[in-house]
């Protein structure tokens, strides 16, 4: 199915940014991580919209805008390191 696709890649980004944080090898304030979170976060809330599962689409929603207003914030000189 389509949705299970779009679904498990979305998880998987957001759960390579996890790790990735996690062990030290991301930190939190690089755009890599955000953009990790907020293609992940895109995907799953897609998957989501597919399956008409609201809960899901909420959160994934709020956690891709969360994402792209930290990215925007990094690109206008905000506190995030520039990359």
């Amino acid at each position: 199915m389509p949705q299970d696709l779009i679904g498990i890649n979305g998880v998987a980004l957001l759960l390579l940014a996890f790790l990735l944080n996690a062990f030290g090898w991301l930190d939190k304030s690089s755009r890599i991580y955000i953009m990790l979170n907020l293609a992940g976060a895109a995907l799953a809330c897609w998957a989501s919209l597919i399956i008409n599962y609201l809960p899901f689409v909420v959160l994934e929603g709020t956690w891709a805008a969360v994402a792209l207003a930290a990215f925007v914030k990094s690109l206008m000189g905000g506190d995030n390191k520039p990359r």
